[in-house]
């Protein structure tokens, strides 16, 4: 009796542990995953148990199996180190399952990735994977190009746009590209945070040398969101002198911003100069076209069916970037496979619910013609090519206005006033943005135009 009681006490200790190990796990991944990927694929997680070398856990069903493993490895793996102090397997049981155990999924924490001097590019950002629209063609184009004729082509290349573009994806597809172009070249790819950080315990472990020489032995540096230079004097000046040894040496650079180099504050002229010294291009936000292209080869490679009224839906009310778009394509099959119901308009107007706002979208038209009656003149003049004060001043704010309330492309900014180029609609959107500011009157006219189109 003695013996089985003791038996029991063990069981619920190493119970209470894996239990432990687990909540300090997920309290790391909720402060590192987005909140609404922690909350539809890692919060319904929960421990069997814990072994020496591996950790079962339970999730709903085979689907979140899957997802977990394909999406989340990288980000379990670091929370699992940190806690336990050594790497473990993780085996996943679908909850759902009458023989979980003959359809576990093990999953070894590592994913496929290409070592690079210490750091890893992901093999899922390929080109091949990249779909390319009327806002991404010259980046894309540039890209592959630079990947394929290091240090011959653009260099630098500088690549910009807003958060969620593909900015990472690009850069990544370069690195692995190069790779298998060109198999014993020196890659190194980090974020400008990350580069930051290392400059930091080089200088305070005194290894300044070693930190050059890693960078300045390279033969092709890929160095994402570059506007973490803000204010950083001391890495603006490494970055300046790398980027000097390797240009000169013919190695290939690729930077990536949220903005181009000259919008960069406090950023010194001659680090201005370098990274606009060979081609910059920009991401624009993808067309309706594009955007239902991404959910479709999404969910392709996911294994999922989306149906195309479906895809419509979604691309219609997500306009602003690439990760709203799967942000509501995820929380939409979770949601399918949960209740175990269909892939609907209906079933995802219930999963967007919470993530968009459910308005009708507001079209082209809407916004040029409410416009044009704020400023009273007719639409048809609008779209010409009259250009008296009141006519121009109309025409750059509904240019405006069509760029933040649909987020379309330049290109597509033009076609809709005559075929205009995107520099003439770029000087437009950067006119209103300068009257914002400078005219209290003018800001509170265009947020009450803003305001009804938004009601209308």
């Amino acid at each position: 009796m003695a013996v089985a009681d003791s038996s029991v006490r063990k069981h619920s200790q190493d119970v209470d542990t894996a239990q432990r190990l687990w909540a300090e796990v997920l309290d790391q991944l909720s402060l590192q995953v987005n909140r609404q990927g922690f909350d539809t694929w890692l919060a319904p997680t929960r421990v069997r148990a814990l072994r020496s070398d591996s950790l079962e856990v339970e999730v709903p069903n085979s689907f979140f199996a899957e997802w977990i493993g394909q999406h989340y490895l990288n980000d379990i793996r670091a929370a699992l180190r940190n806690t336990a102090g050594k790497d473990l397997t993780v085996s996943f049981y679908p909850r759902d399952l009458a023989d979980a155990a003959a359809l576990q999924r093990q999953i070894s924490l590592t994913r496929p990735v290409v070592s690079t001097e210490g750091r890893k590019l992901q093999i899922r950002y390929t080109f091949d994977n990249f779909i390319v629209g009327e806002s991404t063609r010259l980046a894309c184009a540039a890209a592959r190009s630079v990947a394929e004729s290091l240090g011959r082509t653009y260099n630098p290349l500088f690549i910009y746009g807003g958060v969620g573009l593909g900015k990472t994806h690009l850069i990544q597809a370069i690195g692995n590209q190069a790779l298998r172009v060109h198999r014993s070249i020196r890659i190194h790819y980090t974020a400008a945070e990350a580069l930051f950080l290392e400059l930091i315990q080089a200088i305070e472990k005194n290894t300044r040398l070693e930190f050059k020489r890693r960078y300045r032995g390279l033969n092709l540096l890929l160095l994402d969101d570059i506007h973490y230079l803000i204010g950083k004097e001391r890495l603006q000046e490494e970055i300046f002198h790398i980027f000097n040894h390797l240009h000169d040496a013919g190695s290939q650079i690729v930077f990536t911003s949220d903005r181009p180099p000259k919008d960069i504050p406090t950023l010194e002229s001659r680090l201005i100069s370098r990274l606009g010294s060979g081609l910059v291009v920009d991401i624009q936000p993808p067309e309706l076209e594009t955007r239902i292209a991404i959910l479709k080869q999404k969910a392709g490679l996911d294994n999922r069916d989306l149906p195309d009224e479906v895809a419509y839906y979604i691309a219609a009310r997500v306009r602003s970037n690439v990760r709203e778009l799967e942000g509501c394509l995820i929380r939409l099959t979770a949601l399918a496979s949960l209740s175990d119901r269909p892939v609907t308009v209906e079933l995802a107007e219930e999963a967007m619910r919470d993530l968009v706002a459910t308005e009708v979208p507001i079209d082209k038209e809407t916004i040029i013609e409410t416009t044009a009656d704020e400023f009273g003149v007719p639409t048809p003049d609008i779209k010409g090519g009259r250009r008296t004060k009141q006519l121009a001043l109309a025409r750059q704010v509904a240019m405006y206005l069509l760029r933040r309330k649909l987020n379309l492309s330049l290109k597509e900014i033009g076609f809709c006033f005559g075929g205009r180029d995107h520099t003439t609609v770029m000087h437009a959107i950067d006119k209103v943005e300068r009257l914002k500011t400078e005219d209290v009157s003018f800001s509170a006219r265009l947020k009450k135009l803003s305001a009804g189109i938004s009601r209308g």
